[in-house]
């Protein structure tokens, strides 16, 4: 660890502390993840060893780059690229509402990086303001992959116990564990439309139940003649049919039209029926994005 030299603590991650730090030989300035050791008999934690090894795999630009891993008999140490904050950070610090260029900048590089993650057959399981990392040239990062799980052919079966309320789909607040990239589409469907309205979360519930109830007052309640077997899932309860009482304009006002019907193809209670983020990023309301995104990528 003497190649890094410790400048601030930055934060607490899943696992352990992270630390601003630089690299005595090279200057760069990296991040730091300590990871606490079990000192029974766990070892690293899982969640640990999971990102480490999903992360060696997802190279690609709007994922955090884990530069190295360094272990010793009594601490495991991820060191990796810096950047200067998270999104929830951002959001913070705005005194006033971020231009649409930027929300439209910000959201397309975020679903890069999920579909990105698709492709290589990783789910996140756990997107929010939180996870996301801006450096100070504007570029996005997910981060923060303890949660994230590679998923196969055939499907097997997850915990539902993933995704931060706020962001997480209704399939899975009904107990699904059955579940594939739709549900990384919702979480960033939600996070689409905060950046639109510049760090207002879009469905703050308090618990499950209330949670569902906002999601349903915006999209309808779920029932059998919208969502073919939503009545089968284990913890589904029946709602009340709510009167939608506010339109997508009024939700997310500072979006155009391209922005609010993309929203809506992401945000759909139905699994099935969300679109994918390739399709996503694909979407006409990515067409007046900067020319200097486009030469982000080469692929």
């Amino acid at each position: 660890m003497q190649k890094y030299e410790r400048l601030e603590k930055i934060g607490e991650g899943t696992y352990g502390t992270v630390f601003k730090a630089k690299n005595a030989h090279t200057q760069e300035i990296v991040a730091l993840k300590r990871v606490r050791l079990d000192e029974d008999d766990e070892g690293v934690p899982s969640s640990a060893l999971r990102e480490t090894c999903l992360l060696k795999e997802l190279k690609q630009r709007n994922i955090v780059n884990l530069i190295e891993v360094l272990y010793s008999e009594r601490k495991l140490t991820l060191v990796f690229e810096f950047c200067d904050m998270d999104l929830k950070k951002y959001f913070e610090t705005l005194s006033t509402p971020i231009d649409q260029v930027t929300v439209q900048t910000l959201f397309y590089q975020l679903l890069r990086g999920v579909a990105f993650c698709h492709s290589k057959n990783v789910l996140h399981r756990d997107l929010k303001p939180q996870n996301i990392l801006i450096n100070k040239n504007g570029e996005l990062k997910l981060a923060d992959f303890g949660l994230a799980r590679a998923f196969g052919i055939p499907v097997r079966c997850y915990s539902a116990e993933v995704v931060t309320l706020w962001y997480r789909p209704p399939d899975v607040l009904f107990g699904a564990k059955l579940y594939t990239t739709s549900i990384d589409v919702w979480s960033a469907a939600c996070i689409f439309a905060e950046l639109s309205t510049s760090g207002k979360p879009l469905f703050p519930g308090s618990d499950v139940d209330d949670q569902l109830q906002r999601i349903f007052k915006l999209l309808g309640t779920a029932s059998e003649s919208t969502w073919e077997g939503v009545s089968k899932l284990p913890e589904f309860k029946q709602f009340q049919e709510y009167p939608i009482s506010m339109t997508w304009e009024q939700v997310v006002p500072n979006l155009n039209n391209a922005g609010t019907d993309l929203l809506q193809l992401m945000m759909v209670c139905d699994p099935s029926k969300r679109i994918s983020a390739e399709v996503a990023y694909h979407h006409s309301y990515f067409d007046s994005l900067p020319n200097y995104i486009h030469l982000w990528y080469t692929d």
